[in-house]
């Protein structure tokens, strides 16, 4: 009987997250250091122990100590070639950490339509299995919503162009792409320029077209937007192709390469090329963006290492608690041959 009611008094991890009015996981990551506590927590926490006299299981503490070196990725959206140079970039910074990605990727359709309860259920069996951090890459608005709470107890980096917070996440510059293509074409000499837009539905597109809308309206040039992509595929810059009049421009900014592609075709088989009839920029620069007839000028962004950073900033986090800025990854103007100077009539 007094030894049954000595061990009953015993107090517990649970214990000490009700005197400190915390959750039972955040104890457990202020004795293993596995995450993130905040420095007021950890006061309340150490007060709690010195109140109860707590003592740490050594035996179960032994086993805590061990962190999964584990990461869970949540990429939104269809594969591409941006967000395969993510997860590149990602994977090669986790290994160099003797970390595992554990991958989940939900594609999502035009319309982006129903994706949330996916998502959560993703997010949801990263916890339970459990990872050691969460990165969530997303092209579309409304994903950071499911991860609010998340974050207060896991190590989250979001990936998106639109980020939900300045702190703990990471993007390319969209803005800056569609903007400076612009310029460059303006530079050349085109007034009359038309953006063949990205799917609506996604960030990157959004972000593209404002910056090619600011550099329009900067030096007061009409803009003329082509809305008809329904992907970022070829397929969508040849239906581009066939749709515009050729008479209503001279200078065509892409809202990616793949467009860019799709169009250059589209005018060929109408009977006209770039650079001669009209200069053409993309964004991306695809490794394949080199040997398009003609080489494509565009904005490359280093998808590559926007993985590779990201990683290193959740890493950090996971082994300090130091929650991380917002990094951003600035495009480069290529210039090849798909653009020239114009020639005044």
């Amino acid at each position: 009987m007094g030894r049954s009611a000595s061990l009953s008094a015993r107090p517990s991890m649970a214990d000490v997250a009700r005197v400190a009015n915390v959750s039972a996981p955040t104890v457990s990551r202020y004795f293993t250091g596995s995450g993130y506590v905040s420095a007021e927590t950890r006061e309340r926490i150490a007060a709690a122990v010195d109140a109860l006299g707590y003592r740490v299981n050594q035996a179960g503490r032994n086993l805590r100590l061990q962190r999964t070196n584990s990461v869970g990725v949540l990429a939104l959206g269809a594969l591409n070639y941006g967000s395969a140079g993510v997860l590149t970039g990602l994977s090669l910074a986790a290994r160099a950490a003797d970390y595992t990605l554990n991958i989940i990727e939900l594609d999502l359709d035009y319309d982006a339509i129903g994706w949330e309860k996916e998502a959560a259920r993703a997010l949801d069996h990263f916890l339970s299995m459990p990872v050691d951090g969460i990165v969530l890459s997303t092209p579309v608005r409304g994903a950071e919503a499911l991860i609010d709470t998340i974050s207060r107890n896991t190590p989250v980096i979001t990936v998106s162009e639109l980020p939900h917070s300045r702190d703990a996440s990471a993007s390319t510059q969209s803005h800056t792409a569609g903007y400076e293509a612009t310029r460059h074409l303006i530079a050349l000499g085109h007034e009359r320029i038309v953006h063949l837009a990205g799917p609506s539905t996604r960030n990157e597109a959004a972000e593209r077209e404002r910056g090619y809308r600011d550099a329009m309206r900067e030096v007061n040039l009409a803009p003329d937007v082509v809305d008809v992509a329904v992907d970022w595929s070829s397929a969508s810059g040849f239906r581009a192709g066939q749709l515009v009049d050729p008479a209503t421009f001279t200078g065509v900014f892409a809202a990616n390469d793949e467009i860019a592609l799709g169009f250059l075709s589209a005018m060929e088989k109408r009977g006209l090329r770039a650079p001669h009839d009209y200069s053409i920029v993309g964004v991306d620069d695809m490794p394949t963006a080199a040997y398009f007839s003609p080489p494509l000028t565009t904005m490359r962004l280093d998808f590559r290492t926007l993985g590779d950073h990201t990683f290193r900033m959740l890493h950090h986090e996971i082994l300090t608690g130091e929650r991380p800025r917002h990094l951003v990854v600035e495009p480069q103007l290529v210039r090849r041959e798909s653009t020239a100077l114009r020639e005044r009539s």
